[in-house]
């Protein structure tokens, strides 16, 4: 049996080097494709019968398998397309296929696969799609809290829903006011110019406004929205008050003032009266003098349905909170470091999706907000090597690969893409290697067919 059992061999060494020539050919063939993983290949011996000694004992036939290299990571590379991503590390992006499109709408397969191909990109549906035309899933954030909502991932949609407006709460307000101001017609030494005791106290009307021009300083402005999302000027001026019984300004003692938005009537409110310290910092408040309800303890004034230019907003809170609001010298005599600062915006439309670092799927309106909507998932294998291999560099989970693990991982890069883990180098070298070992079995075989003739030749 030993010249038909060497051309069996070198037959199994044919198909077993062939294995590998298909191998290194859908390698060299995929090692542009995003996220592939290449197939390397492993040769096993299969003993023959033959004695139980040594010297009895024959090499015996090959047979040759499919080695995964799905832990072995890819180059990535740097993209412009904000929804292209990678994974630094383990784990696969969640992924399933369409099973249908009627009027328009998409519906998908019930199936979940696994991929590492991250160019995706957002279709007329909003959904998440790569180029093998796997959508991406997720777990929709909950927009109050920002967590993720539920334990299933589902599929990706981003609409073009516009985001509604929302009413402004709170101004956060900074500033420092100078000891002596110095308004149009203050020299700082004529009290006169000031505000009387009786207009500091209340609003001012139109007829009273150039003289309240004149007399006292800028605070800043800031535009509020209302809950439509109107928009609304806030003007901030202070103005010191003239204690009549001695014609002389209160000392450290300011009047804050908001634009009404009115020609006519009352043309500034009074919101409240804020007074400082030896040392400049804020030391009371007083919201009884104007609209608005002084809180000191939390450094702020609330104004119940501020209304400006017949626009009504809601409770509007300004706040000094932090010590924001101080009283040092400043030559100049007007107030600086202003900075106001509102959580309110107008309704926006969607005008971009992107993904960042931390794997959350963030929407941008054209009103300057940014909202996350969703949070993508990596899976994790206790034996990745063991999925299926589906079309499209994709996977499909086994029962020897185990089920998938949503909470933990690698990191996602926003704005990149891992490349195929082929290398066209080592595969035609391995191509060199798996060429001679055919060719070496092909010549086994004409050598024992050689022998065989031989030996029939003995007999004739």
């Amino acid at each position: 049996m030993g010249i038909y059992g060497a051309i069996n061999t070198a037959v199994s060494g044919l198909s077993a080097q062939a294995t590998a020539l298909e191998n290194i050919s859908g390698n060299v063939a995929n090692s542009q494709t995003t996220g592939y993983k290449r197939l390397d290949t492993t040769f096993s011996d299969l003993v023959s019968g033959g004695g139980y000694t040594q010297a009895a004992q024959v090499s015996g036939t090959t047979t040759s398998t499919s080695r995964a290299t799905n832990s072995i990571q890819g180059d990535i590379t740097d993209v412009d397309v904000d929804t292209y991503m990678a994974i630094n590390g383990e784990g696969y992006f969640v992924v399933t296929r369409a099973s249908d499109v009627v009027d328009g709408s998409t519906s998908f397969a019930e199936e979940t696969f696994y991929t590492r191909a991250g160019d995706f990109e957002r279709d007329q549906e909003g959904y998440l799609i790569n180029g093998a035309g796997y959508y991406l899933q997720g777990f929709p954030l909950d927009p109050d809290t920002g967590n993720a909502i539920g334990d299933a991932p589902e599929v990706i949609r981003v609409e073009n829903q516009p985001l509604a407006a929302s009413a402004t709460t709170t101004v956060d307000y900074q500033a420092n006011l100078p000891r002596i101001p110095q308004p149009d017609d203050y020299d700082g030494t004529d009290a006169s110019a000031l505000l009387s005791g009786t207009v500091g106290t209340g609003n001012v009307d139109a007829a009273q406004n150039d003289d309240f021009l004149d007399s006292s300083i800028s605070g800043g402005s800031i535009t509020i929205y209302n809950q439509n999302g109107t928009a609304m000027n806030i003007d901030v001026r202070y103005a010191k008050t003239v204690n009549e019984d001695a014609g002389v300004p209160v000392e450290d003692t300011w009047n804050m003032y908001i634009a009404t938005g009115e020609e006519t009537g009352d043309t500034w409110y009074n919101v409240g009266e804020v007074t400082f310290d030896s040392t400049g910092e804020l030391s009371s408040m007083d919201g009884t003098l104007g609209i608005g309800t002084a809180d000191f303890a939390n450094e702020n004034f609330t104004i119940t349905s501020l209304t400006i230019g017949g626009t009504t907003v809601s409770d509007v809170e300004i706040s000094f909170g932090g010590g924001a609001l101080t009283q040092y010298s400043d030559a100049d005599g007007t107030a600086s470091s202003v900075s106001l600062d509102q959580d309110g915006f107008p309704a926006g439309e969607l005008v971009g999706v992107a993904v960042d670092e931390s794997g959350r799927v963030i929407a941008s309106y054209s009103n300057n907000q940014q909202r996350p909507v969703f949070e993508i998932p990596l899976a994790t294998f206790e034996a990745d090597q063991n999925l299926q291999r589906v079309d499209g560099a994709a996977f499909a989970a086994t029962s020897s690969s185990g089920d998938p693990d949503l909470t933990g991982g690698g990191q996602i890069r926003s704005n990149k893409l891992e490349l195929s883990n082929a290398d066209i180098a080592d595969e035609f070298s391995k191509l060199i290697i798996t060429q001679q070992a055919y060719s070496a079995n092909s010549k086994i075989v004409t050598s024992a067919d050689e022998m065989l003739d031989s030996a029939l030749n003995m007999v004739r």
